[in-house]
């Protein structure tokens, strides 16, 4: 995939007006990138989020959970162009597969809205992607990374869990359940989400391992939750984590039987012997 990310003109070319955002003085895009925001009552966290996005992204998708505060009524006013979406399901899964489904951008990047992702790092998870990866993944602990927001149990989950997959699935993560991702719209063809919780982060990094997608860390800062209280069970959210990974194993095992049992090499030796 040839690279987009070009310097950006410092002349005015009506030909090319319009085809390229600026992203800095230096920089301009041609894909429009959609910002995905899973919310429920998140409506004092919003504006922090919205604070540090990007004027240069081509629209953001807010998935709201059945909210009883403004946090709608918040979110119009602080991005009057803001795609409202309801969700019909549960869970910040089926949120963020709603979301998807709503974006027309080339590029989709996810933000949770509790006010604990910086959205000036998106210049970085674009620039990954322009530059040849399929999928930027977020990292707590890349160099360069970091966080506010995690207890030693969630810390100690993460690390275990991180290296279960890395060996059964070949991947080289050093943070797997963050939600601070972006992706070429392509990549939503062959991940095929298909859960409602917590654990889609996980399913998402698998899934692209094994479709053979190029990943690409991205060093990131998570900050503390400004408002309110997390839905995030360390437990309950981890079982279901370590749930998927097991899945994931099972089903990469059937498919590997399957393929031996129904290669052509071996139903053209079972032509020749009967």
């Amino acid at each position: 995939m040839s690279s987009v990310l070009r310097p950006a003109s410092t002349g005015h070319d009506p030909s090319t007006a319009g085809a390229y955002r600026p992203v800095s003085s230096h920089l301009a895009i041609a894909p429009p990138v959609s910002v995905v925001i899973p919310a429920m009552n998140e409506a004092e966290n919003l504006p922090y989020v919205f604070k540090t996005l990007p004027d240069w992204i081509h629209e953001v998708v807010l998935v709201d959970g059945n909210s009883t505060d403004n946090t709608v009524e918040v979110a119009r006013e602080l991005w009057p162009d803001v795609k409202v979406v309801e969700q019909r399901g549960k869970g910040k899964g089926d949120a963020l597969i709603t979301g998807f489904q709503a974006c027309t951008g080339d590029i989709i990047v996810m933000v949770d809205a509790d006010g604990s992702a910086d959205g000036q790092e998106i210049v970085s998870y674009v620039s990954a992607l322009v530059s040849g990866a399929d999928f930027a993944k977020g990292s707590r602990f890349a160099n360069g990374g970091g966080t506010d927001d995690m207890t030693f149990i969630r810390r100690l989950g993460n690390r275990v869990l991180c290296a279960v997959v890395n060996r059964k699935f070949g991947a080289r993560y050093t943070d797997l359940c963050y939600g601070y991702n972006a992706f070429w719209r392509h990549c939503l063809d062959k991940i095929d989400l298909d859960c409602t919780g917590f654990e889609v982060e996980t399913l998402m990094n698998i899934r692209v391992v094994k479709a053979g997608l190029r990943v690409q860390e991205i060093p990131s800062h998570e900050y503390l939750r400004i408002h309110g209280t997390s839905n995030l069970r360390a437990v309950r959210d981890g079982l279901r984590v370590l749930r998927v990974i097991l899945q994931e194993r099972s089903n990469r095992r059937a498919l590997r039987s399957r393929s031996r049992t129904h290669s052509p090499l071996l139903d053209t030796v079972r032509g020749k012997v009967s």
